[in-house]
């Protein structure tokens, strides 16, 4: 799967599923304070990402991950 194909994905989910506004997600933006992703989110995504792109988020993997592009990028070496 191509980058543009992930970041597509993951921009749709976020609008349509969790309900975020398209402007807020830039690649830097952070996903707690600038896309406003909470606990109750995390949860949507980690069964969303399972059913879109077929692996489980491991909650200590995704310590290191604060920005959107970085998400993308967790994304794509899972995938890879």
């Amino acid at each position: 799967m191509e980058r543009e194909e992930i970041v597509r994905k993951i921009k749709e989910f976020m609008i349509e599923d969790l309900e975020i506004d398209e402007e807020k997600i830039t690649d830097n933006a952070l996903l707690k304070e600038d896309i406003g992703i909470d606990s109750l989110d995390f949860i949507d995504i980690v069964v969303i990402v399972e059913k879109k792109f077929g692996f489980k988020i491991k909650p200590e993997e995704m310590k290191p991950v604060k920005t959107f592009v970085q998400f993308v990028d967790y994304i794509e070496k899972k995938i890879a």
